[in-house]
């Protein structure tokens, strides 16, 4: 299983005071000497962290996978077959929401994703996947328009009491064994840190890749970004071997 790093909030901190660093594309190239498998970035219509020009940079230097996390807008269908990333994974997108807060309700987008952004990105070979909570009746749906892949929501589970955490991860682990079942890789995201990784990858055994981005980058303001991307590697190393 493959560690990808998102490395939007290093962008976060360099916009605050409008100056050129810290570089996001100078910690992309950190993550990946570390052993980081990739990158994933969220280009957001308000252009809040991540700008137009990272992602020309990220695809020049890049080395590993490059994730392009995107609304399904016109405007960044055009920006992501321009790129052209190994991957593009849709996602739901708020103007107010501080994060993303949860997957793609598929019956509300089914018909527009299958009729306009789907066609478009197979056209370009892009892999697709979609940012869904385990839902089955999602990801059945996403299946039907013949994506790739899925990220799995994990915010919930992330986010639950004590109580209500094995709940959240019999949902993850039957819906990364459906997703598995009907021919696409499953991927994790949101809201893991070196705390609840362990619980998940104990839970979930045919996970394809665990996207981590806020956690990670705050650890490394104390730890630096080597220490702490491997940090996480070996906790993925301890389930799924190196």
């Amino acid at each position: 299983m493959n560690l990808l790093v998102n490395i939007d909030h290093v962008a976060t901190l360099r916009n605050a005071r409008g100056e050129g660093y810290p570089d996001p594309i100078e910690a992309a190239k950190v993550c990946e000497e570390a052993g980081a498998a990739g990158i994933v970035f969220h280009l957001r219509g308000d252009r809040r962290h991540i700008r137009d020009a990272d992602v020309f940079r990220l695809k020049d230097h890049v080395r590993g996978k490059l994730d392009f996390e995107m609304a399904a807008t016109d405007e960044m269908l055009d920006i992501c077959i321009e790129v052209q990333p190994h991957l593009c994974t849709l996602v739901p997108e708020g103007r107010e929401e501080l994060t993303t807060e949860g997957g793609l309700k598929m019956e509300s987008v089914f018909d527009d994703f299958n009729s306009r952004v789907i066609p478009r990105l197979k056209d370009s070979g892009i892999e697709i996947s979609l940012f869904l909570d385990p839902n089955p009746e999602d990801i059945r749906l996403a299946h039907k328009l013949g994506v790739d892949a899925i990220e799995l929501h994990t915010g919930t589970f992330a986010n639950a009491p004590d109580g209500k955490k094995q709940h959240e991860l019999t949902r993850l682990r039957k819906g990364a064994a459906l997703i598995n079942e009907l021919g696409m890789k499953a991927n994790a995201g949101h809201g893991l840190n070196l705390e609840n990784l362990p619980d998940l990858l104990e839970t979930i055994p045919n996970l394809n890749e665990v996207s981590i981005g806020h956690a990670l980058i705050s650890k490394s303001l104390f730890w630096g970004m080597e220490k702490t991307v491997k940090a996480y590697l070996e906790i993925i190393e301890d389930f799924y071997g190196s």
